[in-house]
């Protein structure tokens, strides 16, 4: 039995999974890899906004694209269709009130892979030649689906709402990450760029073994994506599990 389950969450989307993990009767830490900023200019942003009406379909990369946009334009029409990735893009959408019951919202339907990918299969590119599409992202990422949607004939507009940046290393994090190496724990990962930022932080801990003891933790990650830095990085024990904190959840459970 591994000892706690480390949630890597950005801050402000951690807490409920936490919760869920709680409920478990595991012990969970919140020990974020990605801070989620506003942007430092969000005009761009702001104008694209105002005139939503000319877009056939807006695309949103993750929940925290959902969030900055809900939180720049309150009043968000429905007739709109919107596309996701995952479940929890899903669930961020309902949590500012945009369901299957008042919105067109297109997903992957496999949810063992839930990428750009995925949700190019369930769009109807013939309908979008010619018409405008908007992609609401972070500052960085990758362009895999605004590029598929353009060599369909799609006009598409990528518009930044947040920045990812990595947390301060500061000493308290640094004594939170030597605790955390001292046993074994099973680490929630939802982002191959927070991976490498963990990779990162360990390698400036100085300590001999540092390096091995994280290769050597049970990673569970949300994504093959994920799963293929993982391995890269020289980890070990990867879960590669479906969308969403139920599969998170579930392969926690089969963990144990």
């Amino acid at each position: 039995m591994t000892e706690f389950v480390v949630i890597t969450r950005p801050l402000a989307q951690a807490d409920a999974l936490a919760q869920r993990v709680t409920e478990l009767g595991r012990e969970a830490v919140i020990f974020p890899l990605l801070e989620i900023l506003p942007l430092d200019d969000p005009t761009s942003l702001q104008n694209v906004l105002r005139d939503l009406d000319q877009y056939a379909l807006i695309a949103f990369v993750s929940p925290n694209a959902i969030d900055a946009a809900f939180a720049a334009r309150p009043d968000w029409p429905r007739h709109i269709p919107l596309a996701v990735v995952g479940e929890g893009s899903r669930a961020a959408l309902a949590s500012h009130g945009a369901t299957a019951h008042n919105s067109t919202i297109i997903s992957p339907t496999d949810l063992d892979r839930t990428d750009s990918q995925t949700l190019l299969a369930e769009l109807d590119l013939d309908a979008l030649r010619g018409k405008q599409v908007l992609i609401v992202r972070g500052e960085t990422g990758r362009e895999l689906l605004g590029d598929a949607l353009r060599a369909a004939g799609a006009q598409v507009t990528p518009v930044a709402a947040y920045r990812r940046v990595a947390p301060i290393f500061d000493n308290a994090r640094r004594g939170e990450l030597k605790r955390l190496l001292a046993c074994q724990n099973d680490w929630i990962v939802t982002s191959s760029e927070g991976l490498r930022f963990l990779t990162e932080m360990v390698a400036q801990l100085d300590e001999t073994g540092s390096v091995a003891k994280m290769q050597q933790q049970r990673i569970i990650v949300s994504h093959v994506r994920i799963a293929e830095t993982a391995q890269l990085l020289g980890f070990s024990n990867i879960t590669l599990t479906r969308s969403g904190d139920d599969g998170l959840l579930a392969a926690l459970q089969s963990c144990s």
